[in-house]
């Protein structure tokens, strides 16, 4: 199992409402670019649908395109993102969409991680293994 640790930054993004009803669940729908750097190098894309408690916190699930390279392999794939977030900051994992891989990252499989903790950086780490 190999382990790509680094960091990316988001540098786009938008949401919109999908449903709002007071003291209720608020659900939007959040797209976003980022750019990775360290064991990932290249950009990103993600399509996340949110939770929003009353209390501002919230959890949510998606599915995260990054093109480039994973140490020095280059190729495309895809992350089945979810997490929570607390208001602040969110903490998210990632798992590798079987058949995803691209490239030189065919049959690539694992799961991993992000911790955003506010403000367009987050770091990350991926566990993985090419099959």
């Amino acid at each position: 199992m190999n382990k790509a640790i680094g960091k990316f930054t988001v540098t786009g993004g938008s949401e919109q409402i999908v449903l709002e009803v007071p003291r209720e669940l608020k659900l939007t729908r959040v797209s976003g670019t980022q750019r990775f750097e360290g064991a990932i190098q290249g950009g990103g894309s993600v399509e996340w649908v949110f939770g929003y408690r009353p209390d501002r916190s919230a959890v949510f699930t998606g599915l995260q395109r990054i093109e480039g390279s994973i140490d020095g392999r280059s190729g495309n794939l895809v992350l089945e993102s979810t997490g929570e977030h607390d208001g602040k900051s969110s903490k998210g994992r990632w798992r590798i969409v079987t058949g995803s891989g691209t490239g030189e990252l065919v049959g690539i499989e694992g799961e991993g991680g992000f911790d955003a903790s506010g403000g367009p950086e987050a770091t990350y780490e991926l566990d993985y293994s090419l099959g």
